[in-house]
């Protein structure tokens, strides 16, 4: 690169360290010689059951409209959504995964020296996309890895522009209820945007109802996914929700034709499969309650969890995360999240599940796990 073009990008681009991404199978594969077949992966969140069998229908007969753009507005898909939570079309935006609408909220409402609150140990991306765009972002401490709402209240600052809460929380699985949400909302201030990120809302029993605020035109987005419940990860399809203010300067930082068609038919189709997201609940509630039986018969310190994954600590969570890798096992490494002692595993399918298990006890049985308050 031209020195002169390097010296002229955005300093807090170049200090920008990329999110990394659960490690694919086809990558570890390759680097231990191993057949794909072999290898599993427990470190997305993905749902293990795959994609609904509807969505699939829907996308087959999609790939014969290939050679056409998608429908740019999303007319089918937003109405679908809006009918199915109670609201207008106009309060639904589409984004190329949920993280994109991330991107959308940046463009439209930060400046370099703004603010942007998070808890500590909250999705990475929200302080990428804060630095992305010349903000700062007040990582708030969360005892009990779990949103410390009062304390995020304390945060904001007359900088302050956006706070995210993202309920279940990944990493650590843990969420807050109606009650806190509804005070915190009472009290957070006019010129803070408040984003719910709900990528996980459908594992829960009993979730509390934040959609009630885009309806009472209050300064709030929700988003939520079609990849984890759905199974539609690979196509890349989630989507905002927020009062029509909101909405319509959000859909101006969006590029045409940003979900493409193939993604919004299976996200229709997917959308009314109750059956498949019946199923995958029921497996993701067996394959938590057996980890997490298992951590505790191990004397392992773990999160208690709402998702489809849990937070547990194994002493040193790269060298684990690095001797998984060599048994054909992919979880995810808590480094990036100021966690480095503890490991993220996805519920997987029970036989997934059990292999991990057995592989990590393999792994303690070596002295490779230390246990208790570590340094």
């Amino acid at each position: 690169m031209n020195v002169s073009m390097w010296n002229s990008a955005h300093q807090h681009v170049l200090d920008l360290v990329a999110y990394e991404p659960g490690k694919p199978v086809e990558e570890l594969a390759r680097e231990m010689g191993l057949e794909p077949s072999q290898i599993i992966k427990l470190a997305s969140n993905e749902n293990p059951l795959g994609p609904s069998p509807k969505a699939l229908e829907a996308m087959r007969e999609a790939l014969n409209r290939a050679h056409f753009y998608p429908d740019g507005g999303g007319w089918a898909l937003r109405n679908g959504i809006a009918q199915k939570l109670g609201l207008k079309r106009e309060n639904v935006l589409l984004g190329n995964g949920s993280n994109e609408i991330i991107e959308f909220i940046g463009h439209a409402f930060l400046r370099p020296g703004d603010e942007v609150v998070t808890a500590k140990h909250s999705f990475a991306v929200y302080t990428l996309m804060a630095q992305l765009f010349g903000a700062t972002t007040v990582e708030v401490p969360d005892p009990g890895y779990t949103h410390d709402l009062n304390a995020m209240l304390a945060a904001i600052t007359a900088k302050t522009r956006q706070l995210f809460i993202a309920n279940p929380n990944n990493p650590t699985g843990t969420m807050v209820g109606q009650e806190a949400i509804d005070r915190f909302m009472e009290r957070v201030p006019d010129h803070v945007l408040v984003i719910f990120d709900e990528a996980y809302f459908e594992f829960l029993d009993n979730p509390p109802d934040v959609i009630r605020y885009v309806r009472e035109g209050r300064n709030v987005v929700v988003m939520r996914t079609f990849s984890k419940i759905q199974g539609l990860a690979n196509l890349r399809i989630g989507y905002g929700l927020a009062p029509e203010k909101v909405a319509v300067v959000l859909q101006k930082t969006r590029q045409p034709f940003n979900a493409n068609g193939i993604a919004q038919a299976g996200a229709l189709a997917g959308l009314d499969d109750l059956d498949h997201m019946k199923k995958t609940r029921a497996l993701t509630h067996e394959g938590r309650n057996y980890l997490q039986a298992e951590f505790t018969a191990m004397g392992l310190e773990f999160v208690p969890s709402v998702a489809n994954f849990v937070l547990v600590r194994v002493g040193d969570g790269d060298a684990v995360f690095q001797t998984l890798l060599r048994r054909g096992l992919i979880v995810r490494a808590m480094r990036s999240y100021k966690l480095p002692e503890w490991i993220r595993v996805s519920v997987g399918t029970m036989d997934q599940n059990r292999r991990f298990i057995a592989e990590l006890k393999a792994i303690d049985s070596e002295g490779a796990i230390a246990r208790g308050k570590l340094a």
